[in-house]
């Protein structure tokens, strides 16, 4: 078993949700980490209608966990009354809950209260680089994506179209997010073509023949259902025009692959550094949680089109991603203007597929995609 990064606490310690995209391996791990506690799959049919009728029988149940006073309930989120349980049981017998699902929606806009602010969140990414190491593929990891059984398969395809859709089932359709279904199936495909960059809503509005509206709540809705994250622009103390819309980053890959029909991608092509520049926001992201760092991530671009992919903390990091095997000059362009607009950038990496590090006259660190994974999860970086 691949042994993952995040690290949870003791049993009966804490509360806490642990969220993550369908087949991230939330389960797996709950079950490898708390194999004594007491189970509650909302998964299975009777034991949904049991409590779906009856919730108050989680709290009457609590004389058979004194033995193992720590309970795990696998997809929380259809049926978010139980919460009610839990927060009473929580405060008055002492009794700690593992809460797991994949999507936050309906948690925490409906009838849930999120235990009056007393859970820990917790998240669990797609497979880093860090816990395939030394086996890492970098090419079968951003033409497989991130989840652990589709990256580990010979032939992801029939696996990825499986899971979206079950996404469109189970997520999107049972829990009555959306009205037209089909509308939001082809705003999938479209939303895809927009991975890692900003997002035009009223160019996806016009071929889905929607309102702008309902494509940001769209977008809203892969992000309550961990499916992809903003990345916010960098708006401090500009010299010059600088970008204001948002970035959108799909949580896997492997995702984004199927739903742009993208086909297998080879090293040097635009898609393979698309889906680099996707693995970069991943492996930082990750870090970011895991290691419970809590830095802040933006973006940098000026009007004219110069960019910066990632900056860390208030400028302490700069980091631009390029799949290229040999690093340029037009390549450093955005590092190169960013110092221009802020002389107190600490630090500028370019995370690229050279095979050796190097350092610039003017000091940008060219850093192979390994050895930035290695340095990113050792703590360098933040």
């Amino acid at each position: 078993m691949i042994r993952r990064k995040l690290h949870l606490p003791p049993a009966g310690v804490e509360t806490f949700f642990l969220w993550g995209p369908r087949q991230t391996g939330k389960s797996t791990l709950l079950k490898a980490t708390y194999p004594d506690a007491v189970w509650i799959d909302l998964l299975k049919a009777d034991v949904f209608r049991r409590y779906l009728n009856n919730p108050e029988f989680l709290r009457q149940e609590t004389p058979s966990m004194e033995k193992a006073p720590f309970v795990v309930i696998d997809e929380v989120q259809k049926l978010p009354v139980l919460l009610d349980e839990v927060h009473w049981l929580r405060e008055n017998r002492g009794i700690h809950f593992a809460l797991c699902g994949s999507s936050a929606r309906k948690v925490r806009r409906g009838h849930a209260n999120l235990l009056g602010g007393r859970a820990i969140r917790y998240e669990l990414f797609g497979l880093t680089a860090a816990e395939l190491k030394p086996d890492l593929e970098l090419s079968r990891l951003l033409n497989h994506g991130y989840l652990p059984p589709i990256y580990l398969a010979d032939r992801p395809q029939r696996l990825l179209n499986a899971y979206v859709a079950n996404y469109l089932k189970e997520e999107v359709a049972a829990e009555g997010l959306v009205r037209n279904l089909p509308v939001f199936s082809s705003f999938l495909n479209m939303a895809a073509l927009s991975d890692t960059e900003t997002v035009n809503f009223s160019t996806i509005a016009r071929d889905c023949g929607v309102s702008s509206q309902t494509i940001k709540e769209y977008f809203q809705i892969l992000e309550d259902t961990l499916l992809g994250k903003w990345l916010p622009s960098y708006r401090k103390r500009p010299k010059r025009r600088v970008a204001a819309s948002p970035k959108f980053y799909f949580s896997d890959v492997g995702v984004v692959n199927l739903l742009a029909k993208r086909g297998r991608m080879e090293q040097g092509s635009e898609l393979f550094g698309k889906a680099f520049e996707n693995w970069c926001f991943h492996e930082l992201t990750a870090y970011n949680a895991y290691a419970e760092a809590f830095a802040e991530m933006f973006y940098w671009r000026l009007a004219g089109g110069t960019e910066v992919d990632f900056i860390v903390n208030d400028m302490a990091l700069a980091i631009e991603s390029k799949s290229a095997r040999k690093v340029s000059a037009q390549h450093l362009k955005g590092l190169r203007s960013l110092r221009a607009d802020h002389p107190n950038i600490q630090r500028r990496l370019v995370v690229c597929c050279e095979d050796k590090p190097r350092i610039t006259d003017d000091g940008i660190e060219i850093i192979p995609a390994k050895d930035f994974a290695e340095m990113l999860w050792s703590g360098e970086f933040f």
